[in-house]
């Protein structure tokens, strides 16, 4: 036979469309995938948990790809396998995890600790308290109104021209610079004086309910001088404080209490000359308030108390109105004469709100059980109609005003604000706890009426006031500038402008 010669050798078959190896890349392949495997087999290495089979006769790297092209090693190459149990074991059920308590914790803290959260409590409070009070004087007035044989909504629409005037007060007063405000302390001061000694002028001033403290401006609108007088001594005296600081003269006692003392004396006099021992209380605790925030010693803090305890003490004894209040205090029992009805009858009314109250306008006692239902004693009206929630609901927005009050005192460091942030939230506070503590028979019947929430004009502008001023001073804090800076509609679009690119048209 004759030889066979032999042919060439015939190449591998290539599938279409895929190129050709090249002679060494199959052997570059498998080395490559023989130092994944060795690492894989090692226990701290980064592969550990590659565990896809290899199929007999099937190349090294065959296994190698078929395990990092699985799901299982595509999961460990991401990350290690999270230890079981502990914290974080669970995305949302942990401590740690997304939904955990201490996760919900930080996040609450974080937020309570943004510039701008004191700005917005004492905004959103202050308005809110402003709104409910409008509802309660509407609901505590009618049958009063009807009494008087006037209409049932004559109150409710006094107290909302008196709102509508203090919310332009409180925006322009929220609107000016803290120098404004320290140039309008002395003219507010001497007007506050030269009107609270027009109401003792015979035929001048007029007297209601036994205190004359009143001017009638007209018609049915009369004015009380006596609450201006509360914000006048505030910002007279934050300033006056603000510049002794300046020049460190608060160290003295004689720099401390004088002319400050004197100022609120002449004021405590002329109020009690017409016989309001409410708003004589309110004035010291906004006295003590400024001194405490100077600094004063504890030894002179301790002797003006003293001697403001024992006059206190000589007014009380020497009428015998103040006499039956102080008697009142904590009585079930309406008295041999009637003289606690009205403290008797403020906590029947929280006693028959209970949970829930019986409804907003369904209250009983405002059929004239209870005496001045729409001022001193709207509280007690509040707990009738809407129980204990609608009374706690009250309480925590005054708690969260005076929180705000605080905090805007203690952050700044500029004197004059922490001096008027300070006397704003103690007269605020110091004049709810009096009212509130007299509706619940803690403390004796005051006379004054709940801080944006009671009937009364002259109460609520003067008020109004004063927290614009707390919110321009939240709002004069360089953090919060800034929060509030980035916060307008136009920085927004110019930042935005700046951080998107122009794309080619076309494009999306």
């Amino acid at each position: 036979m004759p030889p066979t010669t032999p042919g060439p050798t015939p190449a591998p078959s290539t599938p279409p469309g895929r190129t050709p190896r090249a002679p060494g890349a199959r052997t570059r392949s498998a080395a490559a995938a023989a130092r994944l495997a060795g690492a894989a087999r090692r226990p701290g290495g980064v592969l550990t948990g590659l565990r896809a089979p290899v199929a007999a006769g099937a190349p090294a790297y065959a296994g190698a790809g078929l395990a990092l092209r699985s799901g299982a090693g595509a999961r460990d190459v991401a990350r290690p396998s999270a230890p079981r149990g502990g914290a974080g074991a669970s995305p949302g059920g942990g401590p740690g995890g997304p939904g955990g308590p201490r996760r919900l914790f930080e996040q609450a803290r974080r937020a309570w600790d943004r510039p701008l959260t004191a700005y917005y409590l004492i905004l959103g409070s202050s308005l809110l308290i402003t709104v409910l009070g409008l509802v309660m004087v509407y609901s505590a007035s009618m049958i009063q109104a009807l009494e008087y044989s006037l209409p049932a909504a004559y109150f409710f629409r006094k107290q909302f021209l008196a709102a509508a005037i203090g919310a332009v007060l409180l925006l322009l007063a929220s609107r000016m610079p803290v120098r404004l405000h320290r140039a309008l302390s002395y003219p507010l001061l001497m007007g506050a004086v030269f009107l609270m000694a027009l109401v003792q002028v015979p035929g001048i001033g007029h007297a209601v309910n036994g205190n004359q403290n009143w001017l009638y401006l007209g018609g049915p609108f009369q004015l009380q001088p006596s609450e201006f007088g509360k914000l006048a001594l505030i910002l007279w005296g934050a300033d006056l404080l603000a510049r002794k600081q300046d020049r460190r003269l608060l160290t003295q006692w004689k720099h401390l209490l004088v002319p400050l003392v004197p100022v609120a004396f002449l004021l405590l006099g002329l109020i009690m000359l017409g016989g309001d021992m409410g708003t004589a209380i309110i004035l010291t605790a906004i006295l003590f308030g400024l001194l405490w925030l100077a600094g004063a010693p504890t030894r002179l803090f301790a002797g003006v108390l003293g001697i403001a305890v024992a006059v206190g003490l000589l007014l009380i004894r020497t009428s015998e109105n103040r006499m039956s209040r102080l008697e009142c205090i904590g009585a079930t029992d309406l008295g041999p004469q009637g003289e606690c009805w009205q403290a008797v009858h403020g906590i029947y009314a929280l006693a028959s709100g209970g949970w829930f109250g019986s409804g907003l306008g369904a209250s009983v006692e405002k059929w004239g059980q209870l005496p001045e239902p729409h001022t001193d004693f709207i509280f007690a009206v509040t707990g009738e109609e809407l129980g204990l929630a609608g009374t706690l609901s009250v309480l925590a927005l005054f708690a969260a005003l005076g929180y705000a009050g605080i905090r805007v005192a203690g952050r700044t460091e500029d004197p004059f604000v922490r001096y008027a942030a300070g006397g704003v939230t103690t007269w605020i506070t110091a004049q709810a706890v009096v009212n509130i503590g007299a509706v619940l028979g803690l403390l004796p019947i005051a006379g004054v009426p709940l801080p944006l929430f009671s009937y009364g004009g002259s109460a609520l502008l003067p008020t109004m006031f004063a927290v614009g001023l707390l919110i321009a001073f939240a709002r004069q804090d360089p953090a919060a500038k800034a929060a509030l800076a980035a916060r307008r509609p136009g920085v927004r679009w110019k930042s935005m402008r700046r951080r998107v690119k122009k794309r080619p048209s076309g494009e999306r």
